[in-house]
């Protein structure tokens, strides 16, 4: 049995595994989808979420745990998974990006550009995805009513996670194993751009999927599999 923390993205919830929580732990694993702060059902005000809020409630649900775990980040949950390994390489049996930012020591989420239909408000607080637009970025090849409900759920997101560096190093961090899981048609992370990361920071496999942004509905069967195979690994 391996253990699954499962981290979800910007602006999302861990509302988006809900089709990936029952294909994992049928196959008999454990499965732990949190909400990060500001995210979902946690009601931490946007002032207070930071990356280092992030990476803190992650650490504290490893810290729960007697094993080691897989822990995966989709998209914005690339950065929190990665800094959650510098402070938890031991705990951590591998990393997963799922078509995530993996960036570099001293990087920040704007290493990548933005879809440009994103907008950061006027008080420089947050960072947002017009209604319109949300299933153009995220959800391009899921079915329309699949779509529509995760476009709904989206909360508003901090723009501080976005700005912050990340501080790695090859002794924490490059010591755990390291997958990525590639969505060739993503809008918010276009497939350029996740092979330029990979090629920086390479990983020990790549997996490639056919499909947008969010695999866990658009092809959530081929999505488990792989998990499944990462975690017999």
């Amino acid at each position: 049995m391996s253990t699954y923390i499962l981290i979800h993205g910007a602006w999302h919830g861990s509302w988006c595994w809900e089709n990936i929580v029952p294909l994992l732990e049928n196959a008999g694993h454990r499965v732990i989808a949190i909400d990060l702060p500001g995210h979902g059902e946690d009601l931490t005000p946007v002032s207070d979420v930071t990356l280092d809020a992030y990476t803190n409630r992650v650490v504290a649900a490893i810290d729960e745990l007697d094993e080691e775990v897989i822990l995966v980040g989709h998209s914005m949950g690339g950065i929190v998974v990665s800094q959650t390994a510098e402070y938890r390489p031991k705990r951590i049996r591998s990393l997963v990006y799922l078509t995530a930012f993996l960036l570099q020591h001293g990087q920040n989420m704007l290493a990548v550009p933005p879809n440009p239909a994103m907008r950061v408000s006027d008080d420089g607080r947050t960072i947002a995805v017009p209604a319109d637009k949300a299933k153009d970025i995220f959800y391009n090849h899921c079915l329309d009513e699949d779509a529509a409900r995760a476009a709904a759920r989206l909360k508003v997101q901090s723009l501080r996670p976005f700005v912050a560096p990340l501080s790695l190093t090859e002794q924490n961090y490059g010591q755990v194993p390291r997958y990525y899981i590639e969505g060739l048609r993503d809008q918010a992370i276009p497939i350029a751009s996740q092979r330029l990361m990979e090629a920086a920071s390479p990983c020990k496999e790549v997996f490639s999927l056919d499909t947008d942004h969010s695999p866990f509905y658009s092809t959530p069967g081929q999505l488990g599999a792989i998990l499944l195979g990462i975690g017999e690994k």
